[in-house]
């Protein structure tokens, strides 16, 4: 089977449900490589081989997607309980094979498969969210088992790790914060000065910014820092552990690996993000306060006596107890996807902003929620 067009060939040896073997040469590149898969298949479906093997001693050029197509080939021989052998592999074509994870090659990934339509991949879709969202459960059910036992028995607990979270998490973030919410803070009472100078309201820009920045945006705005910091730092921390087989090797010895590493940073988080709103609240009315004294003749006393009066404890407490919601969601998401990284380095960073992007979702659903 010679096409010169499309630069390989295919020689079969063997008979119909005997030994086969296929001779390939030529290039099996991305370019090509839908119609040799297809000339493969029928050639499994026509002759019913006892055994395939296939000889690359032919081949000039296999790049990722060839690869990813023999990788297939040989699944799909599994499948049928074939015995499968590669022989005449190059050192080169040897190591674009060990680049690739075999989970993710036994896919049919193909060029066919990047230009199906939505509704071709919504099954697919529906069927990785149910997965997902089974892993996430059983995850959440051990990490509360988890956070109990560590209640029950607070010795159990790492709390010098708990302690270094706490400054990475929340010490080493105060000045990106600061500046992030006093901008916010000044844009805001800018933004709504424009409006209230008209109508020689302007002392109400410290009210309507008080409220603003402690309900809601001291909260989100933190959460939102912390899962960009923090979470995407826990993935890639659990991450680099998994595929280092470090977490193996702490189940051999006797560890609970949720209850040794994702507690201490689940609860360095719980303390971290409240105390971290705080300070953005505090940052966001200093912000406030410039526009206040700066461009509405206001005076320092003037501007802090109405935010005081405008803020009741309620809101306070409300944007405390939304940020321990929010610091279970980054810290429990976060922790989560290191410990579903696959593997290779690659994994790692997947794993990392899968964190951060999971857990800006969550934050903004919990928002819709209320």
């Amino acid at each position: 089977m010679k096409h010169p067009d499309q630069h390989y060939e295919i020689r079969v040896e063997g008979e119909k449900g005997r030994a086969v073997t296929l001779h390939l040469s030529g290039h099996l590149v991305t370019e090509n490589i839908d119609r040799p898969m297809a000339e493969i298949q029928s050639i499994l479906d026509n002759y019913l081989p006892l055994q395939l093997t296939i000889d690359l001693s032919g081949i000039d050029t296999l790049d990722s997607a060839g690869a990813m197509a023999l990788a297939k080939t040989e699944n799909d021989a599994n499948a049928e309980s074939i015995p499968f052998k590669i022989i005449n592999m190059t050192p080169r074509m040897k190591n674009t094979m060990d680049l690739l994870n075999r989970e993710v090659s036994g896919e049919d990934y193909t060029a066919h498969d990047l230009d199906a339509g939505i509704p071709e991949r919504m099954p697919s879709v529906f069927e990785d969210i149910y997965h997902d969202f089974t892993r996430v459960m059983i995850f959440v059910a051990e990490l509360l088992d988890a956070m109990l036992y560590s209640i029950l028995h607070p010795l159990s607990i790492r709390w010098t790790d708990s302690l270094l979270y706490i400054q990475r998490a929340g010490v080493d973030g105060l000045p990106i914060l600061g500046l992030i919410s006093f901008l916010i803070g000044l844009i805001i009472a800018f933004m709504s000065s424009l409006q209230l100078k008209q109508f020689g309201a302007n002392i109400y820009v410290a009210s309507f910014l008080a409220i603003a920045v402690v309900r809601e945006l001291g909260p989100i705005m933190t959460a939102i820092l912390v899962a960009g910091r923090s979470g995407s730092a826990f993935a890639a921390e659990i991450g680099t552990m998994k595929v280092n087989e470090e977490i193996d090797a702490l189940v051999v010895m006797g560890f609970d690996p949720v209850r040794f590493i994702a507690v201490p940073k689940v609860l360095a988080a719980m303390v971290a993000v409240p105390l971290l709103t705080l300070y953005a609240d505090l940052f966001g009315i200093l912000g406030g306060l410039v526009v206040g004294v700066t461009g509405l003749d206001l005076t320092p006393y003037t501007y802090i006596q109405q935010t005081i009066k405008s803020i009741a404890a309620f809101d306070i407490i409300s944007g405390i107890v939304k940020a321990v919601v929010f610091a279970i969601l980054i810290s429990g998401i976060s922790c989560q996807r290191g410990f579903e990284t696959g593997e290779g380095a690659e994994a790692v960073g997947i794993s990392a902003t899968s964190a951060v992007v999971s857990s800006i979702f969550l934050i903004a659903d919990s928002k819709n929620q209320r």
